[in-house]
């Protein structure tokens, strides 16, 4: 059964206008918005997020030795000594072993039918182990450097630091000295290109 509500009883009109005239609803107003503005609005504290009170491991403050060491791993010359050392233990190792699958290590030229003696081809394997250590501790720490130089000057970390890092190392090694000659600017476009295009491949397959 409806029920019907005389609107001429209830003073509609007088009812809002003694609502928004009432000073209580307008302090409360105001007290809302001000309740909003300290939780969402510009008026919110930042809170610092300490990893103790989330619930995980404190994180101590770092002293003066520690920051300097941290400079120090981060700078270009450790990067480059780094890979230097790095190249020359990966060049060792990889020279030795093309060594040692190599047939024809430790035979004399001059006498090929002699068969060699365990000396002659163990320092055989140790210089061809050194010369490959020397050559990839250079290009490692050539490397390692530029990019390191090319990502400070950028202030990007991406792919391409890589690629320029790249064609300087192969163009220098490409190069050798010989910067006048036809033949040393031809390797040094060759290195550049091919150093280039082996560390593009390089980064795409790492990221």
């Amino acid at each position: 059964m409806a029920t019907t509500v005389n609107s001429g009883n209830i003073p509609v009109s007088n009812t809002q206008s003694s609502t928004s005239a009432d000073p209580r609803y307008e302090g409360s107003t105001f007290q809302y918005s001000m309740l909003l503005e300290h939780l969402i609005g510009e008026k919110r504290p930042i809170k610092d997020l300490n990893p103790t009170v989330m619930g995980g491991l404190p994180n101590p403050m770092k002293t003066d030795d520690q920051k300097m060491i941290e400079r120090g791993m981060e700078s270009c010359a450790f990067k480059a000594v780094l890979a230097c050392v790095g190249g020359f233990v990966l060049g060792g190792a990889f020279g030795v072993f093309t060594a040692g699958i190599d047939t024809n290590v430790g035979f004399d030229p001059k006498d090929p039918m002699r068969t060699p003696t365990a000396r002659e081809v163990l320092k055989d394997m140790g210089q061809r182990g050194m010369s490959y250590a020397k050559n990839f501790a250079v290009i490692g720490a050539m490397f390692s450097c530029t990019e390191c130089i090319i990502e400070s000057h950028r202030g990007k970390s991406d792919w391409k630091n890589a690629v320029y890092s790249g064609c300087v190392t192969g163009g220098a090694i490409g190069f050798r000295g010989e910067l006048t000659t036809s033949s040393g600017a031809k390797a040094g476009v060759l290195g550049c290109g091919g150093f280039a295009a082996f560390s593009a491949a390089i980064e795409y397959y790492l990221r």
